[in-house]
């Protein structure tokens, strides 16, 4: 939490602007000893507390308008127009500024707060992906579109089950703060839907439900999303598979020494869309190599475009990389400095099979990736 403590405007400014306001008295001062007497500079004098409390709080704000209308009360400095009347007038404008700084600062306390206890919820509905769930190593990227946010309109989860490991990368109606709570309650149901689900199938079943139900307790139009549905069942086969489902999503991409390929999924409709028979695709099944990542994206990704207008290539412009969070780290880099502005929310999750003497030592623990 320190993090967005450090950048909101409650926090503690740098030394150098801390300086300004003293910096600033003394430009005054020199100015006005290096002027006649005539020359009328107490306007400058009168900007000096304002600008004070916008960087330090009531004592730093008192003690600079002390010291200014100190210095006014020594005739060198006072200039020929200053009264004693003004004098006192620049006392008030300092305790003025002083009261100023108070209110600021508990704005800005109280926007701290909000933003810490913001952050929190936000992390408990999208909590950072552990580097290996069950049998799965992963590596994971959210960008929000909204700079304030961390959370929007796409989400990703891995989770273990009876099953196998089961991942999810998806991407509802809008974005920003109006879709985090549509994105929770996916999250939710896919979480639940893990453990009682023997398919792929049911779960998007599950998905597709729980879209109608909130769709039809608000008022303000239809809710719907892509996702791409992800298992790595129970390892028992000679070879690593990955089971891939997609209801309306960008396939994955699957990574290899060569390159990035898209795999070549049967489409199924979005979820949410009120079909009266809602059935998603057949899964494919796509054996894995030792090497092999399955990335997952949103359109944030792809739809990117550079300052011609061009789209940014995803699957021409990866580097092969075994290590899934370097892959999406990797990834992230090369579409910032490709991209003029990044406008959409972007969930990268990437995929890869552990090694057969580290499979099981993993968990639904959820700690330090991206």
């Amino acid at each position: 939490m320190d993090r967005v403590a450090q950048e909101l405007p409650g926090a503690r400014p740098q030394g150098q602007l801390r300086l300004l306001p003293w910096l600033l008295l003394l430009v005054v001062v020199t100015a006005q000893l290096a002027t006649p007497e005539t020359v009328q500079l107490g306007f400058a004098f009168a900007v000096v507390p304002p600008l004070t409390s916008l960087v330090y709080g009531v004592l730093g704000t008192s003690l600079v308008a002390a010291v200014m209308t100190a210095l006014l009360s020594v005739p060198a400095v006072r200039a020929e127009h200053v009264s004693g009347g003004d004098v006192l007038a620049f006392a008030l404008i300092g305790a003025v500024s002083a009261l100023l700084a108070w209110v600021r600062a508990r704005r800005d306390a109280q926007l701290v707060t909000v933003r810490t206890v913001a952050e929190a919820a936000q992390f408990a509905v999208l909590p950072p992906l552990a580097p290996q769930v069950g049998h799965v190593r992963c590596g994971a990227l959210y960008r929000a579109a909204e700079r304030t946010a961390l959370v929007g309109g796409d989400l990703y989860d891995v989770q273990p089950g009876p099953y196998g490991v089961r991942a999810v990368v998806a991407d509802v109606q809008g974005h920003g703060l109006s879709a985090v709570g549509t994105v929770a309650s996916l999250l939710g149901t896919f979480r639940e839907a893990v453990l009682d689900e023997p398919d792929l199938a049911g779960v998007a079943a599950r998905l597709d439900r729980r879209l109608l139900v909130d769709s039809a307790r608000q008022q303000d139009g239809e809710l719907f999303a892509t996702a791409v549905l992800m298992e790595f069942p129970a390892r028992d086969e000679e070879r690593p598979v990955v089971r891939v489902v997609s209801c309306g999503h960008p396939p994955p991409l699957l990574v290899d020494g060569g390159g990035a390929r898209e795999i070549t999924v049967e489409p199924g409709p979005p979820l949410g869309l009120g079909l009266t028979d809602f059935r998603a695709p057949a899964p494919v099944s796509v054996p894995l190599g030792p090497a092999d990542v399955l990335l997952a994206h949103t359109d944030g990704v792809t739809e990117a475009r550079d300052a011609n207008g061009a789209f940014y290539p995803l699957a021409a412009r990866i580097r092969p990389d075994a290590d899934p969070v370097s892959l999406v780290r990797a990834v992230w880099r090369d579409l910032s400095s490709y991209a003029d502005e990044v406008t959409d929310d972007v969930a990268l999750l990437a995929l890869s099979a552990a090694e057969r003497e580290r499979a099981g030592t993993g968990g639904a623990a959820r700690g330090g990736a991206d």
